[in-house]
């Protein structure tokens, strides 16, 4: 089937090599003329595991290029893809410019019977004005359909390639008929296709957003109670994921939650939800939480040396906002920074995909280095914010002969307490009772 997708960001890209590879002639498009040329030389701008590997393997075989005309990109295709950003506006909503823009582009180049599918994350309605949009620009037949992404990033080849539901929404049979055809690939072992309609499928991504960051807010605020009663958040963690009816996921206390998807997504929702007079209070209440909760282990960094860092040397491990990826947005890093610098302290940091944004974003301010023993040289704690597999299982000895002063604060509880402390270590986890944790003067 021939296919076209209108973005080549995160979305799109993994839209169109994964297509691709299940055997799909796709073009896709971006008005960014130099990415557009990077791609088509094979170099892929996303750090996403596998993708550079598949947009290559696919654009040799000719099932996957790269244009900058969506007129070229439309013709012939029988499903659009609408994969382009919806940043935040400042009052919370999604910022739909894009998505109405590209909506606009396809109806002026429709030569035929064409399915358009918003892909992009957009609000509840936004099908039905796609809809209108491209009705004013042409008289060739469509449909429009809804088809979130569920990715995460890190994972997202697995996610989409052998995906755990696929949500249509649709209210035009040809429309379900024709993207049953296009995922068929995908459904040989079990159906996961699940069909409803427009508005329903739109909102089943904000909900499914919400209900995963509600998880971890709820594991990081129990985590203050747990240090303040003296319980430990890892033995909670694990006594209720083990109930079914709860599942052991997304239950980890942590730094706090980041990334382009769910503080956006639920700011968005509860902006959806004001438009129609329905408060949404547990979810307001979740983005709220996490905000203070991103602030938690800049504090107790700050508190343990007595209100002030001035001459403190503080390395950071860790600056994406999850491991496997290079995305920074809103990272709990970034907020951890901002406060240790506020407070004096000289930040030097070390992450193995984000250096080159964080150079971007601080320049000159954070002494950035590509070797995570070289960030704790000198340095008078260290702070673990993205649990990265090479981070988990640190040489201690190594640590403590090249700290200043041996302190640890573990952001995602990924380190033995018992093993930090019997090697000399001051440790400080997120829930967890820190028993032989003094304050250094």
């Amino acid at each position: 089937m021939k296919v076209a997708v209108i973005g080549t960001g995160y979305v799109g890209l993994v839209t169109g090599a994964g297509l691709a590879e299940y055997g799909h002639e796709v073009t896709c498009v971006d008005i960014d003329r130099a990415r557009v040329d990077a791609l088509r030389r094979g170099e892929c701008p996303i750090h996403e595991p596998g993708l550079p590997e598949l947009v290559r393997r696919n654009a040799g075989r000719a099932r996957l290029r790269f244009t900058t005309s969506t007129p070229d990109a439309i013709s012939g295709a029988a499903v659009v893809f609408i994969a382009v950003g919806t940043p935040s506006l400042p009052n919370g909503s999604a910022n739909l410019e894009y998505v109405f823009e590209a909506a606009r582009a396809i109806g002026r180049a429709l030569e035929g019977f064409t399915v358009i599918v918003t892909k992009s994350t957009v609000p509840v309605g936004t099908a039905d004005r796609v809809r209108d949009i491209v009705a004013m620009q042409t008289k060739q037949p469509f449909a429009v359909a809804s088809n979130p992404e569920f990715l995460k990033e890190g994972d997202a080849l697995n996610d989409f390639l052998k995906p755990s539901r696929i949500i249509v929404g649709a209210d035009d049979q040809r429309a379900v008929a024709t993207l049953r055809e296009l995922y068929r690939g995908m459904l040989r072992i079990s159906d996961r296709l699940m069909v409803m309609d427009l508005r329903s499928a739109e909102l089943t991504k904000y909900a499914a957003n919400a209900m995963l960051a509600t998880r971890i807010s709820f594991m990081n605020e129990l985590a203050r109670l747990a240090e303040s009663v003296g319980a430990d958040i890892e033995s909670i963690r694990k006594g209720i994921g083990s109930d079914p009816r709860i599942g052991p996921k997304f239950l980890f206390a942590g730094a706090g939650f980041g990334g382009s998807c769910f503080p956006k997504d639920l700011r968005a929702l509860v902006h959806t939800g004001r438009e129609h007079d329905v408060q949404l209070t547990v979810v307001d209440a979740v983005d709220r939480a996490n905000e203070r909760h991103k602030r938690a282990l800049g504090q107790r960094v700050i508190a343990h040396f007595g209100g002030r860092l001035d001459d403190r040397r503080i390395a950071v491990w860790g600056l994406a906002f999850k491991p496997e990826t290079d995305d920074i947005r809103e990272s709990p890093a970034l907020t951890l920074i901002d406060q240790l610098r506020s407070a004096g302290a000289k930040v030097v940091a070390y992450d193995p995909a984000a250096i080159a944004n964080v150079r971007t974003l601080f320049h000159e301010a954070v002494e950035l280095v590509d070797n995570a023993y070289d960030a704790v040289t000198g340095a008078d704690a260290l702070v673990l914010v993205t649990e990265w597999h090479e981070l988990r299982e640190p040489d201690l000895a190594r640590l403590k002969n090249a700290m200043r002063q041996p302190v640890l604060f573990d952001g995602r509880n990924v380190w033995s307490p018992d093993e930090a402390r019997r090697a000399g270590f001051v440790y400080y986890g997120i829930g967890r009772a820190a028993r032989d944790a003094t304050r250094v003067r």
